[in-house]
């Protein structure tokens, strides 16, 4: 037993002797280094240093991964886009015959109210028209018209609703504006405007834009309110950032998802009011196919139950349309939305 104790005090004694040793090289080397050699400057690097422990993080990459998440939206995502492809496609496929064109026998008598068939797919109208062709240039119409009064409406709302939100002394003038204009009856609006321009796609367009703004900027304006006095547009005011960019990097950001449901709601907004505007005869022309003037037609022989196909067909049409954008904006909403984005 002495004799392992004996070992073991020998063992710890020689490890003790070699850290000394090592201590006492290491001060003998420290000493004959220069001042030079023992201080001197790291190396800076700006970009490493505003690296964070975090794993990379983007914005719209982790919205654009939230959102193909969503079976149900990346389905109607396909489904419309197939659509919307498929409708400038349309009349460079073989076979496809004109939309504003009147088919006859051979005796020259119209083919009125042809069921649908190996020749007219999706049958004629009551003067003979096919209506697999007014179908689909209808269709190309009123998504012309829903995009046109949507942009238009994004670009004066959002504009307007910044402005009338952020900076204060406008918000009396916007007040007062919002108030005249939300006043008056857009259905009167619509047969005043039908009665002084000529009837057509641009005449709709310019109605329905000419109050739809009103919505979104009223919608911007009260988010803004919400938001512009918070710490940190607060700081970037104190550190002299122009309302500008104050508008652009700190608010208008925090907007986009609800900005994306709006307009995603607009587009079949717009094309069901230029439905109704022609159901109630003040739209689009007859001779311009659109989807109202097919649903309007279809709605005057829906009584007879061989002819309700020519309702029937428009009305899909039309629902595919309002489903899939209101799913889609939803499920890009929500993916959007900053306070589903951890990084």
């Amino acid at each position: 037993m002495k004799a392992f104790r004996r070992q073991a005090s020998d063992a710890l004694g020689d490890k003790l002797n070699e850290q000394l040793k090592h201590d006492l090289d290491l001060q003998k080397r420290r000493a004959a280094m220069s001042e030079e050699e023992l201080f001197s400057f790291a190396q800076f690097d700006a970009a490493q240093a505003e690296r964070t422990g975090a794993p990379d993080y983007s914005y719209w990459r982790s919205t654009l991964r939230a959102f193909f998440h969503n079976k149900a939206a990346v389905f109607f995502l396909c489904l419309m886009v197939l659509t919307l492809l498929f409708t400038f496609i349309q009349p460079y496929l073989p076979d496809q015959k004109d939309p504003l064109l009147i088919h006859n026998n051979e005796y020259g008598i119209p083919l009125n109210n042809v069921p649908p068939g190996e020749e007219f797919w999706l049958g004629t109208n009551s003067i003979g028209q096919d209506l697999w062709a007014r179908l689909w240039s209808g269709t190309r119409t009123s998504l012309f018209i829903g995009i046109a009064v949507t942009l238009v409406e994004a670009v004066v709302g959002i504009a307007v609703g910044v402005l009338w939100g952020y900076v204060r002394k406008l918000d009396f003038v916007l007040t007062e504006l919002y108030n005249i204009l939300d006043n008056i009856p857009q259905t009167l609006l619509l047969i005043l405007l039908s009665l002084i321009l000529k009837p057509g796609v641009n005449t709709i367009i310019f109605a329905l834009s000419l109050t739809g703004w009103l919505g979104m900027a009223r919608f911007i304006r009260n988010q803004i309110i919400i938001i512009r006095d918070r710490d940190y547009n607060l700081a970037s005011r104190c550190l002299g950032s122009s309302t500008g960019r104050i508008i652009t990097k700190n608010l208008l950001p925090y907007l986009v998802s609800v900005i994306t449901m709006r307009m995603a709601l607009a587009i079949p907004g717009a094309i069901g009011s230029e439905v109704f505007v022609t159901y109630i005869g003040i739209g689009i022309p007859v001779d311009t196919p659109s989807l109202g003037n097919l649903i309007n037609t279809g709605r005057q022989v829906m009584t007879a139950a061989p002819l309700r196909y020519q309702l029937i067909f428009p009305v899909a049409v039309l629902a595919v349309i309002t489903i899939s954008f209101y799913i889609i904006g939803s499920a890009f909403a929500d993916a959007a939305d900053p306070k589903n984005h951890i990084n």
